[in-house]
């Protein structure tokens, strides 16, 4: 039975010209992703379709236990094989879930295998998949010029020498790969791990931290390194966004009482106050240099302790944060920088899909006419990224906010194979224009059409990264 053909995902002749036509054969710019950059710089070939697929996946964790399938057979000792075997089980009835689809998309794309994954071919998958990477088609930067991917932007903490970015870059590889600012760790003050996290900071910047001014200090050399490497955007990841203007709360005692003593319990005030400091300067820093601020937010973390301890951070135990008021906290964080003339660019998540409406809105009251998309609503994320969160995270974005300024499709993702996300993305945004037009809501203005298509899926990634 073949899943995917021409047709998958376009219901309409519009839809299929659109996909088919002008979106098909767009390069990818991949603006978020988990891919190490060590394993592009070494060209990493992976010993079995396990290894690719499953080693760090946690979406394919979650639905196997949700299957019932023992931890043995996802994160624990079990052979690879045994761990494929399962897998096969789990996603053969994954009937609306995303990755029963994705699964269809990879093998399809990557290893010509055109029938969704069973039981009953597992074993022959097993061995023509496996077959496919032994002959070393299949390494990293070769998955990556198979998926006609141009850019991609990794995740990187400040401390890192970027080291891999510079052998990728003198090794002549076609796709440009550029570090993404994740300054989360500094941010985080109520983490156990702060102050050795300051340590490894001074390291990085041969600097000694005795103050937050000594901190900003260290964080402009390492945002100096990140540009020299071409950065051009920064990622903030949090359960929320907070903005205080207390007084009576100053950010350079929150620091010192936590670098005093690292087990300190640090009150909302304390909190609010250092991050406020940091988020501000941060977003400052940010504006200066024409770079992109990400912010993420309404993600809960590790919520299973059991699971936290056993098998460790992001292993499929994260969720949606319930409905709260975001929007106070950052339209202050927001208003403020717009006073001062130094709000950046910025694209805005939230893990939770109640929030798209609000988003909107908010994007619309801070965009000032100088860029298009100034403050725009990011990808469907997450728990969204699937049919029915994109087909509704565009309907909410049309109503409120020019659709050709949307910034597209990322994946998100530490796996090579995922970047059928962005060819997923572009059948589901093709057949949502398509059937608009063919409902008689929009004309069939191809021109129109065709720039829409070309900038949402190709060329507002690209102009927000390459400098020009």
């Amino acid at each position: 039975m073949r899943l995917i053909n021409d047709n998958f995902l376009l219901e309409n002749n519009t839809a299929l010209k659109l996909y088919n036509e002008y979106a098909k054969d767009l390069p990818i710019v991949d603006y978020h992703c988990h891919i190490e950059s060590s394993e592009i710089a070494q060209d990493k070939n992976f010993k079995n379709i396990t290894e690719l697929w499953l080693g760090g996946d946690h979406y394919k964790w979650r639905l196997m236990r949700s299957a019932g399938i023992d931890e043995r057979f996802i994160t624990g000792d079990a052979s690879d094989k045994e761990k494929f075997m399962m897998w096969a089980k789990a996603v053969e009835s994954a009937f609306g879930n995303p990755l029963y689809h994705w699964t269809c998309l990879e093998l399809a794309r990557y290893f010509d295998i055109d029938e969704p994954l069973t039981t009953l071919n597992a074993e022959s998958v097993w061995e023509k998949t496996n077959a496919m990477l032994d002959s070393g088609t299949l390494s990293a930067r070769s998955i990556m010029g198979k998926s006609n991917v141009e850019l991609i932007c990794t995740t990187d903490d400040p401390c890192d020498s970027l080291i891999y970015h510079e052998q990728i870059k003198d090794s002549g590889f076609e796709t440009a790969v550029l570090p993404a600012f994740r300054p989360d760790n500094i941010v985080d003050i109520e983490k156990d791990s702060f102050c050795s996290y300051v340590g490894k900071l001074e390291s990085a910047s041969g600097m000694k931290i005795a103050s937050v001014e000594d901190l900003k200090k260290a964080l402009i050399s390492r945002l100096d390194h990140f540009e020299a490497h071409g950065c051009r955007l920064s990622d903030h990841g949090t359960e929320y966004i907070r903005f205080s203007e207390d007084p009576d709360v100053a950010s350079e005692d929150v620091f010192a009482k936590k670098m005093a003593s690292p087990d300190a319990k640090l009150s909302a005030a304390e909190l609010a106050a250092y991050k406020t400091d940091l988020m501000l300067f941060f977003a400052r820093e940010y504006a200066k240099r024409g770079w992109t601020m990400q912010l993420h937010f309404g993600c809960k973390r590790n919520v299973n302790s059991v699971m936290l301890k056993n098998v460790g951070i992001n292993c499929g135990c994260d969720i949606i944060t319930g409905s709260f008021d975001f929007v106070t906290p950052l339209t202050g964080y927001m208003d403020k920088l717009n006073n001062e003339g130094l709000l950046p660019k910025m694209i805005i998540y939230s893990l939770n899909p109640v929030d798209n409406t609000a988003i909107d809105t908010l994007c619309g009251a801070y965009n000032d006419g100088t860029v298009p998309g100034k403050i725009s609503h990011g990808a469907a994320w997450w728990f969204n990224d699937n049919l029915l969160g994109m087909e509704d995270h565009l309907k909410s974005l049309c109503a409120q906010s020019p659709l050709p300024c949307f910034m597209g499709m990322l994946t998100d993702s530490r796996c090579f194979l995922s970047y059928t996300r962005h060819e997923y993305f572009r059948r589901i945004f093709c057949n949502y224009l398509g059937t608009e037009v063919e409902r008689g809501r929009f004309p069939a203005d191809m021109r129109i059409l065709k720039d829409i298509v070309y900038r949402v899926c190709y060329k507002n990634a690209r102009d927000m990264l390459v400098q020009r």
